[in-house]
């Protein structure tokens, strides 16, 4: 099986940025209306590093990564991507990043196997490469018996599959994760596990958002927790939880944990 990642010792990797944060972010701000989804938002992704975002329902997470990696335009602050700034310079840094988005629709008129290809016919690679790489990934994905299949008859965890497979293709340097492993098997996210983790070996940098606790806390080495559009914690692991679990270290930092009062007549005897 052919590597999914350049090496970042490569020199002749043009996407391989040295001394600069996998992705920087500073004062990232967003307003819908009346409402304030994501309020100067300022994080650093280290290189080779896997960096969970986590937050409770309407915290920002998703706002926040659709700004990062130039699906929506931010109303203040700058990202960059292994120094590339995403705004000022959208085709280069897009060139560097592999996105699994929540929600976007695929192009699911298309087979498995057609859209990975397209995926990468799209960023400009030869056709043999993207033959034997889109094999690749459909084995490690466990979709090959369905690459024939309209992606429109997928089920939710195959379409994520699908669109891992497609952000994979072009070998990124930076893989930006919204909610991966939702509707996901846990054999099949038990092996997006193990491919993630060696994508991160061999230089890549990871950054996921995810409600599983337990998930961040066993796979990530950083994490940051915002709530309301703004950041609560941020650090490695055992910084952010201290002597807590991540899960409980979480609930002390959002807060809004309720009680079960009031459900007296909830009972079997």
């Amino acid at each position: 099986m052919s590597s999914l990642v350049p090496s970042p010792t490569d020199e002749n990797n043009p996407q391989t940025r040295t001394g600069t944060a996998a992705l920087s972010i500073r004062g990232l701000a967003k307003r819908f209306g009346e409402k304030i989804a994501v309020n100067g938002i300022s994080l650093d992704v280290p290189p080779g590093s896997f960096y969970g975002l986590v937050g409770p329902n309407g915290a920002g997470k998703t706002t926040t990564l659709s700004m990062a990696t130039g699906l929506l335009r931010p109303d203040f602050g700058s990202v960059t991507v292994h120094g590339v700034d995403v705004w000022g310079q959208p085709l280069e840094a897009k060139k560097l990043m592999g996105i699994l988005p929540d929600g976007v629709r695929l192009f699911d008129r298309l087979t498995g196997e057609q859209l990975v290809t397209y995926a990468g016919l799209l960023r400009g690679m030869d056709r043999e490469t993207v033959i034997e790489r889109t094999g690749d990934l459909l084995r490690a994905l466990d979709l090959t018996n369905d690459a024939g299949t309209l992606v429109v008859d997928y089920s939710a965890g195959m379409t994520k599959k699908i669109a891992l497979a497609s952000a994979l293709i072009h070998a990124p340097r930076l893989l930006v994760l919204d909610e991966p492993f939702e509707s996901v098997d846990p054999v099949s996210a038990a092996n997006i596990r193990d491919i993630l983790a060696g994508y991160v070996r061999s230089g890549g940098s990871v950054i996921v958002s995810s409600h599983v606790m337990d998930l961040v806390q066993r796979m990530c080495d950083h994490v940051a927790v915002i709530a309301a559009g703004t950041v609560l914690a941020a650090g490695t692991v055992d910084e952010v939880r201290g002597d807590a679990t991540l899960e409980d270290r979480f609930v002390e930092l959002v807060g809004g944990r309720s009680t079960s009062e009031g459900l007296s007549w909830l009972r079997t005897s």
